[in-house]
């Protein structure tokens, strides 16, 4: 998704996609005056791949063809070595299927942001809104968290409750819903995901430069388009499945004008789909300019009026034109964390809900298409959201809601129905179905949680280093970072961690926390120490999300560049450097066991019979029943936990992260979906990071309606 619309990034705080005539703003120049030509030819149909090249031949051979040098042909769809079937195909104003003409009416929904049991519901009801097609994002981090590591299927707990990555399964429950799918692969999709979707292990990689025709990336992204190709074959079209069409890269003409980068993963697509290929940028001229690739269908986002006629003009590349596609129609907005910062919804907007009304009229109505971006957001479980930088972390929240016409625990609402009866204006009668009706979700009573053991107690090895290391150099994700040193002299004044903070780093002196560093606030608290020789200095630092979308027009310097975690540079207090660290990796993958033995309970040095002042975090555990627990359909078991006492942390239950609370808001609860749950012994563990002065446990409930709201940080009051 990107996050710019007209000018207007979504970091602003005046960001929210308003998505009326005009909202695009006029720039001083039009860049195409210096674009590359890109070339007026295209490739016969059939056109035989030549071999795979080494990237640097590669990279050569693209710059001839940005340049404009091109072969002379015909045809406006890719191809592969064997010509096949024309299924999918386009001319200069329809889309075609198997002959007949198609309008897409598409809406967004990424699959490994849904439960996998859940999956049909959610399709069914797209169906049910009218919809014909569902584009999908496909998240590499998930799909390789290691080199070669390729995780493919279904939960490693052998079942379907949690996330799966087995895109091909989803695309079939599609075709059986009687959709259609077009597969937004990247390598990068933005979408409010870790660091846009990159697995962190290219940070490690000394010389990766990513979202460019950097040989090192090239590879990576090579290798990982090639092997999810391998996965999809079967559902294109052209073999009887769904896939329609594949997106080049993401909205690319917002972040760079390499040219040679995005035609090379044009020819690796080639090479693996027999699908046509299709860009999505800003309708502006220097999104356009920067995202165009030469035999490529070019498309917009955002607003249909001004971005339709940004495209037709903006856009005169033969081989680049043919329908007009709004492949982002923005249904709202997504949230972040902060006390300010109110949720996204259209309830008591009826304004807004009239414009997205106006704009599918516009666009369905003249046999254009579109994506309604999101029809459903789904949920950043575990440490998944991402993060904009705004010489400020701005960290997207646990919830993907988006105030999408499906929300986020898969119920519909007042604007799914506003949307389907447009839509039905637009398809025959009788052609849609008639959506199910919503089943209520699960009260859970409040239950209490006992402290279960102090995070400072389940350390494992540390790493030793004269100066910090960072969260990639420990070749570890996502998490936590804990950094200790033991003062041998000293030392006093306002602690500064490495170069910032990255991204939230609570500090504590022989185990009392003196403050914290945040870097969601344009100026982060100072924090002051005095350390005596012996006393022993500790930072947590949280990585509240990579950044996953940064634009030429955002200001700041290029912040998906510099994905780094933990600490980076040299610890001081006043202007002196502190050397000497244990430095201990806290990835949480799982959370610790509610049977930990009595003996490592006798172990435990942080006293849990009392919390006081400033502890460190604990973790604490309990279990509680369902009353259904034998539903046949687990979403009566939806529901929506809460955690009323805690300030801020995580919560497991029955071992599956669902993501981060924050008592700031706007989320002031989690989507438990009733997949992970069984009748009896249902394990929930939260780690709390600021346990609450004086208390021995936590309260926790599961509520059948959402509520939004804000509070003040307790830590920057």
């Amino acid at each position: 998704m990107s996050l710019a619309k007209g000018g207007i990034e979504c970091g602003d705080p005046t960001y929210l996609p308003e998505i009326e005539r005009g909202v695009y703003s006029a720039h001083i120049e039009n860049l195409r005056d210096n674009a590359y030509d890109g070339g007026r030819g295209s490739w016969p149909l059939g056109f035989a791949c030549k071999p795979a090249m080494r990237w640097g031949t590669r990279i050569a051979a693209a710059a001839l063809v940005a340049a404009g040098f091109t072969s002379a042909g015909g045809s406006s769809s890719s191809s592969s070595s064997d010509p096949a079937p024309a299924a999918f195909t386009y001319d200069r104003t329809s889309f075609y299927l198997h002959g007949a003409p198609y309008v897409i009416i598409g809406g967004q929904m990424d699959p490994q942001r849904i439960p996998a049991p859940y999956w049909r519901d959610r399709l069914a009801k797209a169906r049910a809104m009218g919809l014909n097609t569902i584009f999908s994002y496909v998240y590499w981090n998930l799909l390789e968290p290691s080199p070669g590591d390729w995780k493919n299927d279904r939960d490693e707990q052998g079942g379907l409750p949690g996330i799966s990555n087995d895109i091909a399964a989803f695309f079939r429950v599609a075709q059986e819903e009687g959709l259609n799918v077009i597969l937004r692969p990247g390598p990068y999709i933005c979408g409010e995901r870790e660091w846009g979707g990159f697995p962190a292990w290219l940070a490690q990689v000394p010389g990766m430069r990513v979202r460019s025709s950097n040989a090192l990336f090239m590879q990576a992204a090579e290798k990982y388009l090639v092997r999810l190709a391998s996965d999809l074959k079967d559902t294109q079209v052209t073999r009887g499945g769904p896939l329609l069409m594949v997106q080049v890269e993401n909205e690319y003409g917002s972040y760079g004008e390499d040219h040679v980068y995005t035609t090379g993963l044009r020819d690796i697509l080639r090479r693996n789909f027999d699908v046509p290929l299709y860009t999505n940028d800003g309708g502006v001229d220097w999104t356009l300019a920067g995202g165009e690739v030469p035999e490529v269908l070019a498309e917009i986002d955002g607003d249909p009026w001004s971005g339709f006629a940004a495209r037709e003009k903006y856009i005169t590349t033969e081989s680049e034109l043919g329908p007009l596609m709004d492949g982002e129609y923005y249904t709202l907005a997504p949230d972040f964390w902060g006390a300010g910062n109110v949720h996204n919804t259209t309830v008591g907007r009826p304004g807004q809900i009239a414009q997205f009304v106006t704009d599918l009229d516009y666009v369905l109505g003249a046999n254009n298409s579109i994506s309604l971006y999101m029809f459903h957001g789904g949920t950043n479980f575990g440490f998944s959201n991402g993060a904009i930088w705004k010489n400020f972390t701005a960290s997207f929240t646990t919830s993907y809601d988006y105030g999408s016409p499906l929300d986020e625990s898969g119920r519909t609402n007042e604007l799914y129905f506003t949307l389907r009866d447009t839509i039905l204006k637009y398809v025959p009668p009788g052609s849609v179905p008639e959506p199910p009706e919503n089943l209520p979700r699960l009260a859970i009573p409040a239950f209490e949680l006992a402290p279960l053991v102090g995070l400072f107690d389940t350390l494992g090895n540390a790493t030793l280093s004269k100066t910090p290391l960072t969260m990639e150099q420990l070749g570890q994700a996502y998490g936590f970072v804990l950094y200790e040193h033991v003062a041998n002299a000293t030392v006093k004044g306002v602690l500064q961690p490495g170069d910032r903070a990255r991204d939230r780093v609570i500090v504590y002196v022989n185990g009392v926390k003196k403050g914290v560093v945040d870097s969601t606030y344009s100026q982060p608290a100072q924090v002051s120490v005095s350390l005596r020789r012996g006393d022993k200095l500790q930072l947590l630092v949280e990585n509240l999300g990579r950044v996953d979308y940064w634009s030429r027009e955002s200001g700041t310097f290029v912040a998906l560049e510099d994905p780094y975690k933990g600490i980076q540079g040299d610890v001081t207090v006043g202007s002196r450097a502190l050397l000497g660290w244990k430095i201990y990796s806290l990835p949480l993958e799982a959370p610790p066991s509610l049977s930990l033995s009595l003996a490592s309970k006798h172990e435990v040095r942080q006293n849990l019979d009392t919390i006081a002042a400033g502890s460190p975090p604990v973790f604490y555990s309990g279990t509680f029943e369902v009353d259904g627990g034998e539903a046949a359909d687990p979403a009566l078991l939806d529901t929506f936990l809460a955690v009323p006492g805690g300030v801020k942390g995580n919560v497991w239950v029955n071992g599956f992260n669902l993501g981060r609370y924050w008592i700031i808001g706007p989320q002031q609860s989690l989507y438990l979906p009733g997949t992970l749950l069984k009748p009896v012994g249902n394990e929930v563990v939260i780690l709390e990071l600021e346990p609450e002065v004086g208390t021995a446990g936590l309260t926790v409930l599961g509520s059948a309606e959402r509520e939004w709201g804000n509070y003040p940080d307790p830590d920057y009051l």
